[in-house]
């Protein structure tokens, strides 16, 4: 199979299947005339990892699962605790999202909208960068 069958069936782009021959997750054949082949197993390969990186593994992760997925003495305990790591950043990023969205959510609630220029988002973003800097007003930045 070349490039483009492989992009077709395992749904990834050209150019994401390219990079993971250059940092060297699949390996495919070369022909004489220097073409990539893709054998079945590449496709297997290129799939599983488009499910993982869909499910925000790194690159990383995705490396030692994949090496995990073809050694058939691996623990499962190996494999459970990659993926109760990635969990873990999971829900810290939630949190933080969720902590983002109650202050933009209070913050939008709070600023009238209307034709005077008195902002309390403008007003809290300026405040925050008091804090860190003596008297930086949103005019010397």
């Amino acid at each position: 199979m070349n490039i483009g069958d492989v992009a077709r069936m395992s749904g990834l782009p050209t150019k994401t299947i390219r990079y993971y021959e250059d940092i060297g997750l699949v390996s495919p054949l070369r022909s004489t005339n220097g073409y990539r082949t893709f054998r079945d197993s590449d496709l297997h390969k290129l799939a599983f990892l488009g499910r993982a990186r869909s499910l925000g593994f790194t690159i990383d992760d995705c490396r030692n699962l994949i090496a995990l997925y073809g050694d058939d003495t691996r623990a499962s305990a190996d494999v459970k605790k990659i993926a109760s790591e990635h969990l873990e950043r999971i829900d810290a990023k939630v949190d933080e999202l969720l902590a983002m969205k109650k202050t933009l959510s209070h913050l939008v609630h709070e600023c009238a909208g209307d034709h005077r220029p008195d902002c309390p988002i403008l007003e809290d973003l300026a405040t925050s960068l008091d804090e860190e800097t003596p008297k930086a007003t949103v005019a010397n930045l």
